[in-house]
């Protein structure tokens, strides 16, 4: 699982080095739509009402899925999107109109009911320059950690 997640964050490294050149973000398309490679099933079971941060949800009420997302990126999270690998487009943004800042960290609850296992995971800074990580395997990683060297983008996942 991990060589998956080194190829894909190799791959989406090359689109993050445009924030250190201020260019416009990769994807400026349908902000929505994710890669061609995602399932076109219906969005029935998307990330605003399946994840959401602590302050929204009782601790009580997270599933299996739940995991720590810990920003070492050296930017704002202004936005952040969490949804199941098997479905075409990115749902709203959970973290409304908050930000995550350098440092910072944020558990994030699903449903008690949620059954997927594969999600993924796209995050924008201020500027709109996004990345994306997909197929993280929700079931078996408890925490995720984004890093950012001003060249390339990884995760460490736990």
């Amino acid at each position: 699982m991990k060589t998956n997640i080194i190829l894909t964050l190799s791959l989406l490294a090359f689109m993050l080095g445009f924030i250190g050149c201020g260019a416009p973000a990769a994807n400026t398309t349908n902000a929505n739509a994710k890669p061609a490679n995602a399932a076109n099933k219906p969005n029935t079971n998307t990330a605003s009402n399946t994840a959401s941060n602590t302050a929204a949800a009782p601790a009580t009420s997270g599933a299996a899925q739940d995991f720590m997302l810990v920003n070492k990126t050296g930017v704002v999270i202004d936005k952040l999107f969490v949804s199941p690998s098997d479905v075409e487009d990115w749902d709203d943004d959970i973290l409304g109109q908050d930000q995550l800042a350098d440092g910072a960290t944020l558990d994030i609850k699903f449903k008690r009911n949620e059954k997927a296992a594969k999600w993924d995971l796209r995050i924008e800074d201020t500027k709109g320059n996004s990345i994306e990580w997909h197929d993280l395997n929700l079931l078996e990683i408890e925490k995720v950690t984004l890093h950012y060297d001003g060249k390339t983008a990884t995760a460490d996942t736990e």
